[in-house]
């Protein structure tokens, strides 16, 4: 086949060409011509045209729009590959765990994990990664650099990956309901994650007031409140905070934006999560019920910490009078 006319892979098992790499007649090179880099990421090519396509990523220009969830794209082939997330279609599986996947690179990425090899270390934090290009992309962290822009809110981001997830909070396409409470969402990890709220299974406990979590992590990240160790601060008001996350969310008060509008109150929101349980307020929907008084809740988090008053912990002391508080 004629080289002017094959196609790229998008690294998905979709093949995917563009009119300028059709005719692009750039001499491919063995070593990357530093010159040719990505003035907003640093990423650097071997051909002036595969920068050029490249670029297309910090604009605007997504005609490619996914009916399901509202999500842009660059390229038809790239909302073809994220189309498949919304099936039930996994064709590509591992031989080892046998988890299954929608796109074979998300599978050659997952098999990484089972050979434990990560040849790709950070020089600034010695933080160890599989890819090359997630590497890159972390460190941005130490630069500074968050070239990805949200044109709704203004919220950067260091990868574009993120800022696509983010972006999905701002459009009304959430096709993802929970069937126990009715609360839906954008995203389906968002949404699985979501269901195990719902599920007797908490197996992580923290030592020190009894509350239990469905996953390390979130135990991890609650055990931090206990340590007083809060390492991210707020440059406006001196506020600390336990987590970067956690940092970034509070900033958008300092910032005067209120992206998320109720449409039945008109009140806004700097957060699509505080938005959406202000709607619950409406709704009259309170799905948590605490089993030994019957007191319902709009959320998990409002009955766990009522539920610590039957329980007797009174873990937070005041070091000056010595009272307790739940």
């Amino acid at each position: 086949m004629d080289s002017s006319r094959k196609k790229r892979k998008n690294n998905n098992g979709i093949g995917c060409r563009t009119s300028e790499e059709d005719n692009d007649s750039s001499p491919m090179t063995t070593n990357r011509d530093e010159s040719l880099n990505c003035e907003q990421c640093g990423k650097t090519f071997i051909t002036v045209t595969k920068l050029r396509i490249h670029q297309r990523i910090h604009t605007v220009e997504k005609p490619f729009i996914c009916d399901q969830c509202g999500l842009t794209f660059n390229y038809k082939c790239r909302l073809t590959a994220h189309q498949l997330t919304h099936s039930e279609v996994r064709p590509f599986s591992c031989d080892q765990c046998g988890k299954t996947f929608t796109r074979v690179d998300q599978l050659n990425q997952h098999q990484l994990i089972h050979s434990g090899v990560r040849p790709f270390s950070c020089d600034q934090c010695e933080k160890t990664f599989i890819r090359k290009s997630k590497l890159t992309a972390h460190k941005l962290i130490h630069t500074g650099v968050r070239p990805f822009s949200c044109d709704q809110c203004g919220k950067t981001f260091t990868r574009g990956d993120h800022l696509k997830n983010h972006q999905l909070t701002h459009t009304e396409v959430r096709p993802f309901r929970c069937d126990q409470c009715g609360k839906s969402f954008t995203r389906v990890d968002h949404f699985k994650k979501h269901q195990l709220t719902h599920s007797e299974i908490q197996p992580f406990s923290c030592d020190q007031c009894g509350r239990t979590f469905i996953s390390k992590s979130n135990l991890t990240r609650h055990q931090l409140i206990h340590s007083g160790i809060r390492p991210f601060s707020c440059d406006q008001c001196e506020k600390t905070f336990t987590s970067k996350s956690y940092l970034t969310k509070h900033q958008l008060i300092h910032s005067g934006i209120k992206p998320f509008l109720c449409d039945q109150c008109g009140k806004t929101f700097s957060q699509n999560g505080d938005l959406r349980r202000h709607g619950l307020i409406h709704s009259g929907v309170r799905p948590f019920s605490c089993d030994q008084c019957g007191r319902t809740f709009i959320s998990k988090s409002k009955l766990t910490k009522h539920q610590l008053i039957h329980s007797g912990i009174r873990p937070f002391s005041c070091d000056q009078c010595g009272r307790t508080f739940t």
